[in-house]
């Protein structure tokens, strides 16, 4: 679910339910062969139709425990950079050059704390949404929308409409129609009026599922939503066996009534009152193989138009869905029948035992910290320092072991990724197009990429022994393979996947970080065309102009060891010997941006780069963001922006920066405590916002 963080505590939560429900240990099987032909989708032959299927496939997946096992909460890392682009949709006439948030291709939104259109920025936090003026630097307007301060939100803006985006968690909205709004714990989405000097709220949607993702096209909102059968199963019982509760669970399955699948949602317009919704039996498909344990609604939402009539046509599909990728006129959904079953993850492998340096995510600091940090650059190879941290805190980024499933679950199906495919260049609901399927789990969106009618998707394959990765080549059309090419990063994964027109880049990692470039151009033969082993690893790529490449990770000891941030200037001109030209370390600490690209910000016009950083000494965090300058040759730190600390009671800490946006000759810089304005040449600072 984007906009959601995946964090080491989520999977570890979910290897501890997982493994308590476990009476035995079954291993899951080797990888085998994968037959690779087309996934069928087809409309049921009517509802009854419809529930017999839904009933016979879920009966197949579900387990004495019930469906599955706990959620998992996926982050999305979104791409592609701050740039200047007019919002067609609204008048733009005076507003300064402005970047946009971190998206993955240009033109396709992708829901965010902060927007700006260059006139004004728009941001939603601890439950409030502010409009500020960006040449005076006030806030001109505000709207409550949760009574929670503490509830996050994200936002998407087109014109004089916004759509802001709360997970769930049973935050109610203020007043609709001058009445109460209370969900009940799913995603909920609000459509604000910014025309006038105060936002005004004109209604809401609340999905019964889970927020995959959203993404924005012109005014077009596409809301993509997991939803799970609305089944109760009885309380196992300790003295049943194993069998005897599985055929109960499956017997309460193949008597549930087919409202327990349909998706619901409700809509709450300006004039009131709320009507609940369900997707009809016409409206849904399914794949020729499907679990019938979940079912993937996209809802689409035109921002100018009233949501009520807008929102009233979603169509479904009897699949699983967790990572969404958009482009002007396609809609990816893919889905991983395993997604229940966490990959196993491993942390680098290390010669002797030592412990990992600590790298920052939205997650405290750690409890025990490692000596004082220092920066600066190099260039040429960038070796590590000969100085080594120590600290007890893992990084966050590296889930736990793959728990195992009890005996009596179904077979674990193969580790495969299905997608499906949606044109959504026409207003209104989207049309179905094609389903498909490839070995291996992909990392993020960021492993597919749409080009000249082809779909390019980078997955790792892995069982208990050995894992690989490969690029493969699909018609977008029908999903069919074209070609691929596999054999990369043997016993690694993939840490970070960039396709730039007709070239791929692929960072896999366990000791060394292997950059490999690919030829894309003849779909039907992709080729590896070079390849760079240099220490540590990039967790996220960036476009920088004609043959350089950025990338943002961690530095690491030649065993595996993370060390700190690192940024890297890589000049791919030549494909097949790619080479990093410089680089910039910071000790003992790590970026947001790591994982969620949003926090990244490239702007061109002036080679200047911002990121997210904290740093860990001596039982102190220190987190602000650096600004760097990023030449045709080197990597240099130009600064360091931070916001004023906040003080809860006896103590006060430093919040962490979480977006940069650049406005004319100003960086703006947003923290949950506010926001500040630099001078983005110079750092100086303008003005101070505070939001909290």
């Amino acid at each position: 679910m984007k906009t959601l963080i995946r964090t080491a505590l989520t999977a570890a939560a979910l290897a501890t339910a997982t493994a308590a429900c476990s009476s035995s240990v079954t291993a899951p099987p080797a990888a085998a062969p994968l037959d690779l032909s087309d996934v069928k989708l087809v409309s049921y032959n009517g509802c009854d139709d419809m529930l017999s299927g839904l009933r016979e496939n879920t009966a197949k997946s579900v387990t004495e425990w019930g469906l599955g096992g706990p959620q998992i909460m996926y982050m999305e890392r979104a791409d592609m950079a701050g740039k200047a682009v007019p919002d067609a949709s609204r008048d733009n006439a005076g507003a300064a050059e402005h970047s946009t948030t971190n998206v993955h291709e240009q033109g396709v939104d992708e829901p965010d704390l902060v927007k700006t259109d260059g006139k004004r920025v728009i941001t939603v936090s601890n439950g409030k949404l502010r409009v500020i003026d960006a040449a005076t630097r006030k806030v001109t307007g505000t709207l409550e929308l949760a009574k929670e301060k503490w509830v996050a939100g994200d936002l998407l803006v087109s014109g004089d409409r916004a759509l802001v985006l709360f997970n769930g968690g049973g935050i109610p909205f203020g007043a609709v129609a001058k009445r109460a709004f209370a969900p009940q714990g799913g995603p909920q989405y609000a459509l604000v009026d910014l025309s006038a000097e105060q936002p005004k709220l004109l209604g809401t949607i609340e999905p019964n599922g889970m927020h995959v993702d959203a993404r924005l096209v012109g005014s077009t909102v596409r809301l993509v939503v997991r939803s799970q059968p609305d089944i109760v199963f009885p309380q196992a019982r300790e003295d049943v066996s194993s069998a005897e509760r599985l055929k109960v669970n499956q017997d309460v399955v193949r008597r549930a009534p087919l409202t327990a699948w349909l998706p619901k949602f409700t809509i709450t317009g300006a004039a009131g009152p709320s009507r609940e919704e369900t997707v009809p039996c016409e409206r849904v498909s399914h794949p020729e193989n499907y679990t019938g344990t979940s079912l993937l609604t996209v809802h689409s939402i035109d921002l100018t138009q009233d949501l009520a009539a807008s929102a009233a046509n979603p169509i479904s599909v009897a699949a699983d869905g967790d990572t969404v990728y958009g482009t002007g006129s396609s809609l990816y959904v893919t889905s991983n029948p395993r997604w229940w079953f966490p990959v196993p993850v491993d942390p680098p492998v290390m010669d002797t035992p030592v412990e990992p340096a600590p790298s920052a995510t939205a997650s405290a600091p750690p409890a025990s910290t490692s000596t004082s940090g220092t920066s600066g650059t190099s260039s040429g190879s960038g070796l590590a320092p000969a100085e080594e941290p120590t600290s007890s805190d893992p990084s966050p980024a590296v889930p736990p072991t793959e728990p195992v499933a009890p005996s009596s679950s179904p077979v674990i199906p193969p580790e495969e990724t299905e997608v499906h495919r949606f044109d959504i260049s026409r207003p209104g609901a989207p049309k179905y197009v094609a389903s498909g399927k490839v070995p291996g789990r992909l990392l993020n969106q960021y492993s597919m990429s749409e080009h000249e009618g082809n779909l390019r998707i980078a997955t790792t394959l892995a069982d208990q022994k050995t894992s690989s990765s490969a690029v493969y080549v699909l018609r977008a059309d029908t999903l069919a393979r074209l070609g691929e090419v596999g054999g990369l990063g043997k016993d690694e994964r993939i840490y970070s996947v960039r396709f730039i027109g007709p070239v791929g880049y692929v960072v896999t990692f366990r000791q060394v970080d292997p950059l490999y470039t690919l030829d894309l151009r003849d779909p039907a033969a992709p080729k590896v065309t070079g390849e760079l082993k240099i220490t540590g690893y990039s967790a996220y790529l960036h476009p920088a102009g004609d043959g350089r490449l950025i990338g943002l990770g961690q530095e690491a000891s030649e065993k595996g060891r993370t060390l700190g941030t690192q940024v890297s200037l890589f000049d791919v001109s030549d494909p097949a010997a790619p080479r990093r030209l410089s680089q910039l370390f910071q000790k003992d600490s790590g970026s947001e941006a790591e994982w969620d690209p949003h926090a990244f910000l490239y702007w061109p016009k002036t080679g200047a780069a911002v990121i997210p950083v904290s740093s860990y000494r001596e039982n102190q965090t220190d987190s602000g963001a650096m600004v760097l300058k990023i030449s045709d040759t080197e990597v240099t730190k130009v600064g360091t922006i931070t916001h004023p600390k906040i003080k809860e009671g006896d103590h006060s800490f430093q919040p962490g920066i979480q977006r940069s946006m650049v406005i004319g000759d100003s960086l703006w810089t947003l923290s949950q405590a506010g926001i500040k304005v630099n001078d983005l040449n110079t750092l100086d600072e303008q003005s101070w916002i505070p939001l909290s």
